[in-house]
């Protein structure tokens, strides 16, 4: 037996003292174990409530004492548990949002008609037209036969709906319905300043309809707005459920389809996952686009760059230190920078050159506000999720802040896209290298995919035009590989004392213009590592600007967007996806050159 009384209702009348009864009715409301939503308005009052009879009894009196809802005549309904979570009352603008001012249903409503009376009028096939004022996803589950839907989507689109109907409809017996007559309140004396002339108003709405005429001239159920969904013309609970995302009706064939689940999609709504990534890249890419335009260096701005002291110039004084640390500077470039007390500890105090550092101390390097170089920023996103963001880089672009780039890089321009999320870089590219980069979300990420790294657990593959061609088609170079920097600021080979190193080689293309293309496997991550085991080779990377022919090293090592390109390309990348564990391999499209 149903245990449960289920009211709505409504009045237009002119309220005052709204929040000393909205604290009064929620006080009261919760003693009587009451559970709904009761919306309070200048322009009126709006429930849907349920609980015990007797409860509903004790608030139906109490809001038939507040002047103007002397009369307030509820809808009834039964059910079997309770259809609401909790009881809110709240204070709208509106009881019903519609956002024409100039119609008042406290002041004026268009003509009432009752069910019995619309019903008479169908049984005849007296010509009439049936306009349905509710959204789409109510109208899915049930409507009059014939009825017109003008496929809103919120009720705030109704204004506009009613301007695209057809001239001939203006003179023609018109009948407005919706779940309880609130919206026509409101929809019928707008319709008539539009200049329709014979419009009616269903008196309340579908629920009067059911309760006093049936299911005749009906086709399925109502929506209605609590955990029962929907009701049939007998006003019981149906099977129907409500999607938690789009709000759409859904029947038993829709919840049982494998794209519902549940307070996360159902078959009107489903998006896929690559379909969501694509959303949110374009999302990403446009932020991009607005940070990289105009490019942040291309603006004078002062910078400030941490120096970390390694622990080997603990005890050194700060020209020496800067000296060893960054050789490819000038010590005469260092002192006048010291001279010019653009180093600063964390606190703002100056340190002179003849300051004692100690090692992992922190000195802050001031750069004067200038213009840096021009890079190219043509930054694509290829894939992105909760842990991980997969980025095409451009060519010229540095990875982070050196030299004379300071915000002119990829790092800079993702965190300003990205904020206040910054992201991770797992691994670098050379400034003129372009292809495949991968960042992490979180530290948590980033720490998982660079063990990959070290334990040699991801496959990466570069394309690579070289000079020359080379006798065997497969080959390698193991020679070492400085871990400082020289004073071009380039790595070199260094057998005593440098870092192991490994680059496979594949050709895939001799060239009859004296180059040939190459894969590139790397075996090790060293800076400049396939530049300079291809350098050592005697086979130098097109368009290199540092390592040239016959063993020769350059004077610049960051080209400009002007410059024919480096074609040295990051192709392929394969690695396990650090939250979900799956195998995951990407490649990009060969550049031009390739």
């Amino acid at each position: 037996m149903s245990a449960v009384t289920n009211i709505s209702t409504y009045r237009f009348a002119e309220l005052t003292g709204l929040k000393e009864l909205r604290e009064e009715l929620t006080k009261q409301c919760k003693n009587w174990e009451l559970k709904g939503t009761i919306l309070l308005s200048t322009e009126g009052i709006n429930l849907f409530v349920a609980g015990a009879a007797e409860s509903i009894d004790q608030l139906l009196e109490k809001l038939r004492g507040i002047q103007g809802l002397e009369d307030l005549t509820p809808k009834f309904s039964l059910s079997d548990t309770q259809p609401f979570n909790r009881m809110l009352v709240r204070l709208k603008k509106e009881i019903i949002s519609f956002g024409v001012e100039a119609v008042r249903p406290a002041n004026y409503t268009s003509p009432k008609l009752s069910a019995l009376e619309l019903k008479r009028w169908l049984d005849e096939g007296r010509p009439v037209t049936l306009l349905d004022t509710r959204n789409d996803y109510e109208v899915k589950l049930g409507t009059f036969k014939g009825a017109l839907v003008p496929n809103i989507n919120t009720f705030r689109e109704f204004p506009e709906a009613v301007r695209k109907l057809p001239e001939e409809l203006k003179d023609q017996p018109l009948v407005m319905f919706c779940t309880g007559g609130i919206r026509c309140e409101k929809a019928g004396p707008f319709m008539e300043l539009e200049g329709f002339k014979n419009i009616y108003q269903l008196d309340g709405g579908i629920l009067k309809y059911f309760e006093e005429c049936g299911g005749d001239h009906y086709e399925g159920e109502c929506f209605v707005f609590d955990q029962r969904v929907g009701v049939d013309p007998g006003l019981r609970e149906t099977d129907t459920a409500v999607c938690f995302a789009c709000q759409a009706p859904l029947d038993l064939t829709d919840q049982q389809d494998p794209r519902y689940v549940e307070s996360v999609s159902c078959p009107h709504c489903f998006v896929s996952e690559p379909a969501r990534m694509a959303e949110r890249i374009v999302k990403i890419q446009a932020a991009i686009a607005k940070a990289s335009d105009p490019l942040p260096g291309s603006i004078p701005c002062e910078n400030r760059r941490p120096v970390n002291v390694p622990a080997a110039y603990d005890g050194y004084e700060l020209l020496d230190s800067l000296c060893g640390i960054f050789p490819q500077i000038s010590r005469e470039e260092w002192e006048r920078r010291c001279e010019e007390g653009r180093f600063l500890n964390y606190g703002g105090t100056v340190r002179g050159k003849h300051h004692i550092v100690r090692g992992g101390e922190r000195v802050v390097q001031i750069f004067p506000a200038d213009v840096e170089p021009p890079v190219s920023a043509n930054i694509r996103v290829l894939h992105e999720d909760e842990a991980i963001l997969l980025i095409h880089k451009p060519a010229p672009l540095p990875m982070h802040a050196s030299g004379r780039f300071h915000r002119n890089t990829l790092q800079y321009i993702l965190n300003e896209a990205l904020a206040p999320k910054y992201p991770r870089p797992v691994h670098r590219l050379d400034s003129n290298t372009t292809g495949l980069v991968l960042f992490a979300r979180t530290r948590h990420f980033s720490r998982v995919l660079q063990q990959q790294f070290l334990e040699g657990k991801v496959d990466k593959r570069y394309l690579v035009r070289v000079r020359g061609h080379p006798e065997h088609d497969t080959f390698f170079s193991d020679a070492a590989i400085s871990s400082e920097p020289d004073v071009m600021g380039t790595r070199m080979i260094d057998e005593e004392n440098g870092l192991e190193s490994r680059t496979d080689f594949t050709v895939i293309e001799r060239c009859s213009d004296g180059t040939t293309l190459l894969e590139a496997k790397l075996g090790s991550g060293r800076t400049n590592q396939i530049r300079v085991h291809l350098w050592q080779l005697g086979f130098p990377v097109v368009g290199d600007p540092a390592y040239l022919t016959d063993r020769k090293i350059g004077n610049t090592q960051t080209l400009t967007p002007e410059d024919a390109p480096l074609q040295l390309h990051a192709w392929k990348l394969s690695f396990q996806h650090p939250l979900t564990g799956v195998a995951m391999t990407f490649e990009t499209e060969r550049p031009i050159w390739a």
